[in-house]
C-alpha cells in the first residue's frame, strides 16, 4: 500500500494514526502543541485521505504492515479509534518498533459480547455497513454525528470534525467498507497480555462508540504497564473537544525526552 505520511516538528519520534473515515486533518488542533516537543509523523490509513488502496491488500495485518512501512524505525505511537486498534496490533507484530503506546477512545474489541459488555451493539455497526453500501457520503456524516453524541461541546466538535474531514479527499469506498469490517471483527483481547511497551488508554465518559466504562473490562485483561484516564464530559474525539486536557495527558505519558 502506498500511504500518505507527513513528518513535522523536532524531537523524539511520534506517530499519529486517525480513525475510520477520517484523515490527518483531525489532529490539526493539537498538532502545534505536539510538534513543539516531538517529531511527528502523521499517517493516513489505507484508502483514507491521500493514501491509495489496493483490493488485494485487505485485512488488519496488511493495514498494520502498511503503517509500519511509513513509520520511523522506533517511535511512540498514538492511535485513535480504529487507528488505535492498528497501533495495538503494530505493537504486537513489531514490538521493537514502538516505545510507548497511547490509545485514544479505542479498544481491543469494538463489538459487545457476553464477556465484553461495555461496547457497541453489533447491530449498530451492521446498520452503518448496510447504509454504507447505499450512500457512502451520508453514512460518513451520520458517523461524525455519532462520534460527538453526548459531548458537552457536541455542536462545536461536530463542526470541527466536518471541517477537518472536508479538507482531504473522500475516502475510497472499498476502504470504508473493509475498514468497517475491521471494526466489526477485530478482537485483540487475548493478545494484549503480550504487549512489551507501556500503554495509556484515554477514554471519554460520554463516548457512544467506545464507552468509558470499557475501562473495567480492560483492567480485567491484566495488560502489563497500562494506565487509564477518563475525560469527563467527553465523547469520541477528545483532541477536538478537549484539546488542552488531551495535550496534558499526552505530555504526562510521553514526556519530552529526546
Amino acid at each position: 500500500m502506498n500511504l500518505t505520511a507527513m513528518t513535522t516538528g523536532t524531537g523524539a519520534d511520534l506517530v499519529l494514526l486517525h480513525g475510520w473515515g477520517m484523515n490527518n486533518a483531525v489532529w490539526s488542533v493539537i498538532l502545534p502543541g505536539l510538534t513543539a516537543e516531538k517529531r511527528v509523523t502523521l499517517i493516513e490509513l489505507p484508502g483514507h485521505g491521500g493514501s491509495l488502496y489496493r483490493d488485494d491488500q485487505r485485512g488488519l495485518d496488511a493495514w498494520v504492515a502498511a503503517c509500519l512501512e511509513r513509520a520511523p524505525r522506533r517511535a511512540d505511537w498514538i492511535g485513535w479509534s480504529l487507528g488505535g486498534q492498528i497501533a495495538q496490533r503494530a505493537a504486537l507484530m513489531a514490538p521493537e518498533r514502538i516505545r510507548r503506546l497511547m490509545l485514544v477512545c479505542s479498544s481491543p474489541r469494538f463489538i459487545r459480547a457476553h464477556d465484553w459488555p461495555h461496547a457497541m451493539l453489533q447491530q449498530t455497526l451492521h446498520q452503518f455497513a448496510d447504509a454504507l453500501k447505499r450512500d457512502h457520503q451520508q453514512t460518513l456524516i451520520r458517523f461524525l454525528s455519532l462520534q460527538v453524541k453526548g459531548d458537552d461541546l457536541a455542536r462545536e466538535t461536530l463542526r470541527l470534525l466536518r471541517q477537518e474531514v472536508a479538507q482531504h479527499p473522500v475516502p475510497d469506498p472499498q476502504a470504508l467498507e473493509d475498514g468497517l469490517e475491521l471494526l466489526l471483527t477485530i478482537d485483540l483481547r487475548a493478545q494484549l497480555n503480550r504487549l512489551q511497551c507501556p500503554s495509556f488508554w484515554l477514554l471519554g465518559d460520554k463516548d457512544a462508540l467506545v464507552p468509558g466504562s470499557v475501562q473495567q473490562d480492560l483492567l480485567a485483561l491484566n495488560i502489563p504497564n497500562a494506565g487509564f484516564q477518563l475525560l469527563k464530559g467527553c465523547a469520541h474525539a477528545p483532541f477536538l473537544s478537549h484539546p488542552a486536557q488531551s495535550l496534558e495527558s499526552i505530555r504526562r505519558f510521553l514526556g519530552n525526552d529526546e
